[in-house]
């Protein structure tokens, strides 16, 4: 460190800026910073971030410091700026030199929509970037699915094979413009192509484009790649096509993202707050999920395939200039108003990327194929969020516009990897105080999944610099993501981490509570392996980083045979009846949907407790309940079962009578509380008998797990002095049940922790093993 200067004279400061700070416009940010204030020096890309030289006197210096991070681009984040104080060189004029390489970390800023700026161009036929499928700035556009390298500059993007031409060099290097330095950027003389393919024609550019929106508006499936993979569209309003996609891609009643062109359209399909408009044209342009209001009369009327049985409709806007002008511009022919825009992939199978790959993973499930030359380095599939009442985001499905910006954390980890779950897997890497989730990655009951895991644990591993020492993964014995984690330990420590203490510590760190006190953790999901191996599920625990105690949970039943009876919740529901005490009546939905036969069977299998393994699964009775009112009873995908039973308690409305109630009974000594279901089933039966309507039903079982939260969270307060609640897991998507739980809880006085930042489900666990796995130590 060499001397400062003399106070009446110049000075000269080296500012090392760290955060998302590249690809945003920050070095032109900067030079017209220092240009305003009249100071000398330099700026440059660096593996660490940002690195500012800056000369001149010290009050002008100074208050360049300061509005480095508040007058910041909007995309840039800057998460610390030090300064280092330089003898002074008495240069004149301020610079943007070329990027330094070598080991270091910094942020890539994740993909980002279509801003206003280039919107305008877009439409207008002045600009010569009208039309143009590709346009882009320092403000929008892909950044982390193109991103080959650090630093990040052009040469290490996919945009590398596409040298500039003059114009748009010209624009590159001139730090006033809104294209300097911007990556991706290109025009219809230098940029990426369309190209549409079907069966006998292949088209280019504007032919190719206006191929594709004549299929769409004759009935067609389109598989159109856009910034993070293929997605599968047709008209969202077209019966004929939204069946044969559905029927293509086997998607069982898995619900259809929809895409529209405005936000005016999206008022027409459901309602709309302020906070869902907000993060609809945003620059982060997730699927929303809006909530079906009852007596909300749509204008715009989907395909009864398009959501079935589902309490809401996921809504995207046009996020790229491809989707944008799928939509048409003015004087355009018209097309639909709603497309829906599903990933491109077969069921099981992670989204497609590649154009080879495209060509004969997709062949069967579209009509044509809209592509382009502009290679994917990682697929990432869209983004899902739910708003609140009270506006706060729940996201559902953390990846486009998110990743891979990182999630603080409470306290200091060593580098570590988590790998997640097997289902909607994420993987976690971190150091430090920053963690890294992973885009989603998907089901990892494929190969091809898990191939896409490794490649994206390359690509992230690439961009931030974590090595770890220290892996973390699931309890399961049977668990693919364990396995990998065993295989590729490498003489390195690795700690299994029990699921639902994961889901609670995820939590806690979404909170950013440090662990010096637990919470009362309610972990409410489907499947998670239990240290008595038994399934839990329906957990309450008193937990921190370093261990948790159960101390209540629903009381257990038999799982009969495992993942069979996830597909058949009216397998659920007779096992549920037996526990009960309650008959295999005829007139019950449940047994109706069930033959003889099945049955027969299924009382041997109970009674003998041949592969019944016991659970205490909240997300098994969800499914239960919805196949004993007969909403549910075969499962084409997770969740469907109890997403049906919450659209139909969404119908309900409110006046819908005093909720079912739950059986709990007293702890043995120091052990948890056990909750029975056996009452609420037996008035479920009694309602059914009364013919009360299926979304009565709904309802009162929605508010009875609500009041059962309440009851059990109030025992455990007198119990430990604790009056933290965390709510977790994957049952807490559903929007009437945590609502309910959190109403109850605040009423009571309790402080309720829920997810903000990352997912309640599996996409959320890895974090929180990430962080049991650094709290238990490294030995």
């Amino acid at each position: 460190m060499t001397t400062v200067q003399d106070a009446q004279g110049p000075v000269r400061h080296r500012l090392v800026v760290r955060g998302t700070v590249q690809g945003v416009g920050f070095r032109p940010f900067v030079h017209s910073l220092a240009h305003g204030l009249a100071l000398s020096g330099h700026v440059a890309n660096h593996p660490d971030g940002v690195v500012v030289e800056v000369e001149g006197p010290p009050e002008s210096v100074e208050v360049f410091r300061e509005r480095l991070g508040r007058e910041a681009p909007p995309l840039a984040v800057v998460s610390s700026v030090a300064r280092y104080r330089l003898r002074a060189l008495g240069t004149s004029g301020f610079s943007i030199r070329p990027s330094a390489s070598g080991a270091g970390r910094t942020l890539v800023p994740p993909d980002v929509a279509l801003c206003p700026a280039c919107l305008a161009e877009l439409s207008d036929p002045r600009d010569r970037r009208f039309r143009h499928p590709f346009i882009t700035c320092t403000h929008c556009g892909p950044r982390f699915t193109i991103v080959t390298g650090l630093p990040y500059d052009r040469p290490r993007t996919t945009m590398a094979g596409f040298p500039l031409c003059e114009r748009c060099a010209g624009e590159y290097a001139d730090p006033a413009d809104r294209r300097f330095h911007a990556q991706p950027v290109a025009c219809p003389d230098c940029g990426p192509r369309l190209l549409l393919e079907r069966p006998g024609d292949r088209c280019r550019g504007a032919d190719a484009l206006a191929a594709a929106r004549e299929l769409l508006a004759g009935g067609g499936v389109l598989a159109v790649k856009g910034v993070g993979g293929y997605h599968l569209a047709c008209d969202a309003e077209d019966e004929a096509a939204v069946g044969r996609l559905r029927a293509a891609k086997e998607r069982g009643g898995r619900p259809f993202a929809v895409m529209v062109a405005d936000l005016a359209t999206a008022r027409a399909l459901a309602p709309v707050s302020e906070s869902e408009a907000r993060l609809l044209s945003g620059p982060r342009a997730p699927v929303v999920l809006l909530a079906r209001a009852p007596g909300f009369s749509p204008a715009v009327r989907l395909a009864g395939a398009v959501c079935p049985d589902s309490p809401g409709v996921g809504v995207m806007l046009p996020y790229s200039p491809v989707h944008r002008l799928l939509f048409g511009l003015p004087g355009d022919p018209p097309g639909p108003r709603a497309l829906v825009m599903t990933s491109g992939n077969r069921s099981g199978e992670p989204i497609v990327t590649d154009d080879e790959v495209a060509a004969l993973r997709l062949a069967g499930l579209a009509d044509a194929r809209l592509g382009h030359d502009r290679p994917i380095r990682v697929p990432c599939d869209d983004s899902v969020v739910r708003v609140r009442a009270d506006g706060s985001c729940l996201p559902v499905r953390r990846s486009r516009g998110y990743t891979p910006e990182p999630v603080a954390l409470p306290f200091e980890v060593p580098p570590v990897l988590a790998v997640g779950g097997d289902l909607k897997n994420v993987f976690c890497l971190a150091e430090g105080r920053s963690a890294w989730l992973s885009q989603h990655i998907g089901d990892l009951g494929e190969l091809a999944t898990l191939t896409a895991f490794e490649r994206a644990l390359d690509h992230l591993t690439a961009l931030t610099g974590v090595h770890p020492e220290l892996l973390a993964a699931d309890r399961h014995p049977r668990y693919r993501s364990s396995a990998w984690a065993r295989d590729h330990a490498a003489g390195r420590a690795l700690r299994l981490v029990q699921h639902h203490h994961a889901h609670i510590a995820s939590a806690m760190a979404d909170a950013g509570l440090d662990g010096t006190t637990p919470v009362i953790g309610v972990a409410f999901d489907g499947t998670g392996y239990g240290e008595d191996g038994a399934v839990w599920g329906g957990e309450l625990m008193l937990a921190g980083y370093t261990g948790y105690r159960r101390l209540a949970h629903l009381a257990y039943v038999p799982l009969p045979g495992g993942d069979a009876a996830v597909r058949n919740p009216c397998r659920m529901a007779l096992s549920h009846l037996r526990s009960a005490g309650l008959p295999w009546e005829s007139g019950l939905p449940c047994v109706d949907a069930c033959a003889e036969e099945e049955r027969r069977l299924l009382a041997r299998q109970l009674e003998r407790g041949v592969a019944c393994v016991p659970t205490s699964s909240m997300g098994r009775l969800f499914d239960a309940v919805s196949s004993l009112v007969g909403v549910c009873h075969r499962a084409g995908h997770e969740a469907e079962a109890a997403a049906g039973l919450e659209a139909r308690a969404v119908m309900a409305g409110s006046g819908c009578g005093s909720p079912y109630a739950f059986e709990v009974s007293p702890a043995a000594g120091d052990g948890p509380l056990t909750a029975g279901p056996a009452p609420v089933l037996r008035a479920i039966v009694a309602d059914l008998r009364r013919r009360t309507p299926v979304e009565v039903i709904a309802a009162r079982f929605h508010l009875a797990v609500a009041a059962l939260v309440v009851t059990v969270c109030t025992a455990a307060r007198e119990r430990t002095g604790v009056g933290t609640v965390a709510l977790t897991g994957g049952v807490f998507v559903n929007a009437v049940l945590e609502e309910e739980c959190h109403r109850g809880l605040v009423e009571r006085g309790f402080t309720v922790v829920r997810h903000r930042a990352v997912p309640c489900g599996d996409g959320g666990l890895a974090l929180g093993q990430c962080l049991v796995a650094a709290r238990s130590g490294r030995a």
